[in-house]
């Protein structure tokens, strides 16, 4: 896991790279890479890669980057780790190919040798890479297929500039801050920035699951070659056994996807809540032979003794596997201290990540280089409300949408009650309007604010600008669109995929945990383990939320079972009303929308924070 940056001066007639401008952006991510750091420069001057290494694999200074081929005409700067890269090594060390050293990075160089571009189809990790070809003269840029690891660039027609961090690209000092509508209003509507926007209208997201060729004549068009809707409908047409099969295979999964997150030349611990997802993880490592685990659960001094408490139940779980359990408590205090290095590290604005923000700093406390994470069970296993509220919605309201004009006349009726004093949540006014489609539907599950609340929040310019460009009920339907159509249950995991889980999870799991250079990984967010497990309604059918809990052996303990769902939350709502930092009452229903106003004044209006 490392940062990873570089410019490439395109057209001829574009200035030679500014070694002191990819300088600023290397100091920029110095977090992401205390274990090393690394510059390279064409020797025409009109390419440079810049690197900050995080020490996982083959930590001897043959892994250090950026690296290049043997002949020198291959030049790699990678972020991320390939989980498969032995099983690669291996197939072309059968070819012929011959290996300097024992790191991932050297076998994406042989791989990017033997097949170019398309080598990202055979990659099982998490990435975001640049290689430079000599020969050919082109830069390739790549992310990985869900959009664990980021990747932005800022294209001026002359010259193309890329980071790990969009604030990496500010830094350098050549990319302009003028906002993006787009991505602002996003922001305001999903409480993340949906990719390829982000709030600068110079910087875009390399897109989750594609590849960028640059050459003389600037960026091609990005290329997907992976899609979660197309994955989800070719494993829905796969045959489905009974309900016995199904979680066996869904077991076998699990421990297949767990065995390749456990590659590392460190040791590998978890962030353990008391949920079911991280106590499968715990249990299936054990099950693998981890011995000694480092368990790293979060407490809050607010929750003590209380159903959101995640320590006493951790505890269980820690002890059923044999793992060293650390429990680190926040409270308010603390969250204060911290609240500017959080909004500086925020790379785009969110409502989320401050619970990853304080459990990475404990790993970090604890010594810890890489931990396992629950993130996305929910997405593949049917674990949020809107599994089932969305379908609900959507089968229910349908047939009002036929009616012209209703939705949006109960929207400006309900409106205008709420505005005089009716104690409805602002979402009801547009569940007639939005709620009988999967998009609008998703929508007004999801959403912080509506499309009709942001000209008062934003400058009224801004908010029309925005929401034309995002257009986002087609962004949110674009999802689930693309290949055979989908049924209920995948219809909603694509929609949490590649939204939710996305934009705001994977994002905020990387910039909170690269600020404490810790490596997150994620083993349910794994496309070789999507298409391991049975057809979504075959999944809804188990209870697969529920029969994760079995697979370890020995299963999850009861109490485990028993707990209603919270995940890693934490009182952000009654700190900021403590602090006086908003007005009114702030629940845990609306602690978003105070968050969400609170970070987007704190850094992102004006010229925005860099």
């Amino acid at each position: 896991m490392c940062g990873i940056a570089g410019i490439f001066a395109y057209l001829d007639v574009a200035p030679a790279v500014d070694r002191g401008e990819l300088a600023r952006m290397n100091v920029r991510m110095a977090p992401r890479g205390p274990d090393g750091s690394g510059d390279w420069f064409s020797a025409d001057g009109r390419v440079g890669f810049t690197h900050r290494r995080l020490a996982i694999i083959d930590l001897s200074e043959r892994g250090a980057q950026p690296m290049h081929s043997a002949d020198g005409t291959l030049t790699i700067t990678f972020n991320g780790e390939i989980y498969n890269y032995r099983a690669l090594k291996a197939e072309l060390e059968g070819k012929g190919y011959r290996f300097r050293s024992d790191s991932d990075t050297e076998v994406l160089l042989q791989l990017y040798a033997d097949r170019g571009p398309a080598m990202v189809e055979a990659l099982r990790g998490m990435f975001a890479f640049a290689i430079w070809d000599a020969r050919a003269r082109t830069l390739l840029l790549a992310r990985d297929p869900l959009g664990i690891k980021p990747l932005y660039y800022a294209d001026d027609g002359w010259t193309l500039r890329f980071a790990s961090q969009a604030k990496a690209l500010l830094a350098g000092g050549a990319v302009p801050r003028d906002p993006d509508p787009a991505g602002v209003a996003g922001f305001h509507l999903l409480g993340s920035v949906p990719e390829p926007f982000t709030v600068w209208r110079a910087i875009r997201a390399v897109p989750a699951g594609s590849t960028i060729v640059v050459d003389a004549a600037g960026p091609e068009a990005p290329r997907v070659y992976y899609d979660i809707s197309q994955s989800l409908g070719r494993r829905a047409a796969t045959a489905a056994g009974d309900a016995a099969a199904a979680r066996r295979q869904l077991a076998a999964a699990v421990h297949d996807s767990v065995r390749h997150h456990l590659v590392a030349d460190v040791p590998v611990a978890v962030f353990l809540s008391a949920g079911l997802d991280s106590g499968a993880l715990l249990g299936t490592m054990a099950e693998l032979g981890a011995r000694d685990t480092l368990a790293v659960t979060l407490s809050f001094a607010e929750f003590k003794g209380d159903r959101h408490d995640e320590a006493p139940l951790a505890a269980e779980v820690a002890a059923r596997y044999g793992a060293r359990h650390v429990v680190r408590t926040v409270d308010r205090a603390e969250f204060e201290r911290d609240l500017p290095a959080i909004l500086d590290a925020m790379d785009l604005p969110t409502i989320d990540g401050v619970n990853t923000w304080f459990v990475a700093k404990a790993a970090h406390e604890a010594g810890v280089k890489v931990a396992l994470s629950g993130l996305g069970a929910d997405e593949c296993f049917g674990g949020y409300p809107s599994f089932v509220d969305v379908p609900r919605s959507v089968h229910l309201l349908r047939p009002f949408r036929f009616i012209p004009g209703l939705g949006a006349l109960a929207r400006r009726g309900l409106s205008a009650a709420i505005a005089a004093g009716a104690k409805l949540h602002p979402k009801s006014a547009g569940v007639l309007q939005y709620g009988g489609d999967w998009a609008g539907a998703y929508l007004l599950r999801r959403g912080v604010f509506m499309p009709w609340e942001l000209d008062g929040l934003l400058d009224p310019a801004l908010a029309e600008e925005g929401l034309r460009r995002l257009a986002p009920l087609s962004h949110i339907a674009a999802a689930y669109q693309f290949g055979r159509p989908l049924g209920d249950f995948d219809r909603v995991a694509a929609m949490e995929t590649a939204l939710y889980m996305r934009n705001q999870l994977l994002r905020d799991a990387d910039w909170a945990g690269m600020a404490h250079s810790i490596e997150i990984r994620v083993p349910f967010v794994d496309p070789f383990f999507l298409a391991a497990l049975p057809p979504g309604n075959v999944l809804a059918t188990i209870g697969a939320k529920e029969a994760v809990a079995d697979v370890p052996r020995p299963p999850l303990p009861q109490a485990s079972r028993n707990r209603s769902k919270t995940g890693f939350v934490t009182p952000v709502g009654r700190w900021l009303r403590d602090a006086g930092s908003t007005s009114g009452e702030v629940t845990f229903s609306n602690a978003s929308r105070a968050w969400a106003r609170r970070v987007w004044q704190a850094g992102w209006t004006g010229s925005a924070a860099a």
